[in-house]
């Protein structure tokens, strides 16, 4: 293995991923490819101003559709997401839902253990032979019946691997992610994958060309890789049609994902007024008028293309000790879904297996016998770049609660993800990254446009640390004064950083 060299500690059944052949794989994949990986995150950091492209109008004013579905894509009527972490691997697979979306990223953490014992996870699932049994022996074991189809999230472009190094520079995280997955599954046939925090279609086509060589190199037939790209981004809501476009041999669909969109909506325009600060997080909901643009279009460029168009995330986890604080999160469940399946999307999110039937039970009304809604073309709907960044369209207000939720809830995740648990319970939802990045970023952007909250209090620094420091006497933990240190850094440096998983990632083993 010239040129290579694991750095993390051994893991339980690791050497069964880090084959020397799987590893030279995913060697050949970073040598391929690492370079135009950096060149499209450097270009990340020129900021353009926001529209649809000139130079790819002819894209999306010609003719063209993605690859037809395999038969386990057809039909996604609800999707469970969650960690690849053995228990919630089998709970998973027993839900009942269509789609598992095996997640590497946002509700996993880049432990290095997590990286390599998920792996093990993957192959085992793909098998049929996962199984779990917890400290206190209760057995978790796979039932009969339809499995769903397994979809995994690998990290995203911006993320490094820093336990495993390629010619002396650590491996991207994201070719780790895939290329481990790929090696040693993509014989068995489905090898699916979810696309996260794409920024335009040049991201795609790297994708793209990273399937092509992979399954080149393996002797997988071209088109047997198929990816759901999340819209995430702000920037690649402008480019929905050049992202299939560039993937569309390999494309299977396009996903909402409310948190990271108003997450990058706030870092794309943090500073650029007061116009476009945003209230309460829990003020923005789906319905705001500049977020059914955003939803509306991914619907009618999907269909348009023949894709998959998929919800968003129930991120609720019922408490049968509270049947009343479960029956209005319920009504609120069933309300959000049914806007989507009316929408015409194909399929939506939940986290919990407890919402499975409660989303199955929506899409099967609108839906019947039809396996999805690639028939609901949406050609009534036209939306304007001006709709898409209408952000004052949501209304509402920052408000004191609103601060000290972000703060509440930004430290607890912290906390979580710190100690190798990217999927957080919190207040009866369950959280990934995405929650405690709108959460600090939300406070830089209000600090830095002197935002003033409905009780008269100016938002300040000086503001934030307060409630940081209430919120931190209350909590306990191993990593907690590291959590608030992190939090504190990511809500209130001068400089804004990109993704509080960089200055996380350095702090774990």
């Amino acid at each position: 293995m010239s040129g290579v060299r694991v750095l993390g500690a051994d893991v339980e059944r690791g050497a069964e991923i880090l084959t020397p052949e799987a590893l030279e794989f995913v060697a050949g994949l970073h040598r391929a490819f690492a370079g135009t990986r950096d060149e499209l995150l450097a270009a990340r950091e020129h900021r353009r101003p926001l529209g649809f492209l000139d130079d790819t109008r002819e894209v999306r004013e010609s003719a063209w559709t993605v690859a037809p579905a395999p038969e386990p894509l057809r039909d996604r009527r609800v999707e469970i997401t969650g960690p690849t972490e053995r228990k919630m691997t089998v709970n998973a697979l027993n839900s009942g839902a269509k789609v598992w979306l095996a997640d590497l990223e946002d509700a996993n953490t880049p432990h290095w253990r997590n990286v390599v014992a998920g792996q093990v996870n993957l192959y085992d699932a793909a098998r049929g032979t996962v199984s779990f049994t917890s400290p206190e022996g209760r057995s978790y074991v796979l039932s009969d019946g339809p499995r769903p189809t397994i979809v995994v999230r690998p990290r995203g472009w911006h993320l490094p691997e820093r336990h495993l190094e390629v010619d002396g520079r650590p491996a991207v995280g994201a070719l780790v992610d895939f290329g481990l997955h790929f090696f040693h599954n993509a014989a068995l046939g489905r090898p699916y994958y979810y696309l996260p925090k794409l920024e335009g279609h040049r991201e795609a086509r790297l994708w793209n060309d990273v399937f092509t060589a992979a399954q080149r190199e393996l002797g997988v037939p071209h088109g047997t890789v198929r990816a759901t790209v999340l819209i995430e981004t702000v920037p690649a809501a402008f480019e929905m049609e050049e992202i299939l476009f560039e993937l569309r041999d390999h494309a299977s669909g396009l996903n909402a994902g409310r948190w990271d969109y108003l997450f990058s909506a706030i870092k794309y325009f943090r500073d650029a007024g007061a116009e476009y600060v945003l209230p309460d997080r829990n003020a923005v909901t789906m319905t705001a008028p500049f977020m059914r643009a955003y939803t509306e279009l991914l619907v009618r460029t999907c269909h348009k293309r023949g894709a998959f168009a998929m919800g968003g995330m129930a991120a609720f986890i019922p408490n049968r000790r509270d049947p009343e604080v479960t029956g209005r999160a319920l009504a609120k469940v069933r309300e959000d879904k049914s806007r989507e399946a009316a929408d015409g999307f194909d399929g939506s999110w939940v986290a919990h297996p407890d919402l499975v039937p409660v989303c199955r039970e929506i899409f099967d009304a609108r839906l019947g016998d039809r396996p999805n809604q690639l028939d609901a073309t949406r050609e009534d709907v036209e939306v304007t770049a001006a709709q898409l960044l209408d952000f004052r369209s949501a209304g509402g207000a920052a408000t004191r609660a609103g601060l000290e939720s972000a703060v509440d809830v930004g430290v607890r995740y912290l906390l979580s993800w710190l100690g190798g648990n990217g999927a957080a319970a919190i207040h009866n939802l369950m959280e990934d990254a995405a929650t405690a990045e709108i959460s600090r970023s939300q406070l830089w952007q209000w600090v830095r446009n002197g935002v003033v909250l409905d009780d008269g209090t100016p938002v300040t620094a000086g503001l934030v640390r307060s409630v940081l420091a209430d919120v931190a006497a209350g909590l306990s933990g191993e990593h907690l004064a590291t959590a608030v240190e992190l939090f504190e850094r990511v809500a209130l440096a001068e400089e804004f950083v990109d993704f509080l998983t960089l200055p996380a990632y350095e702090r774990i083993d």
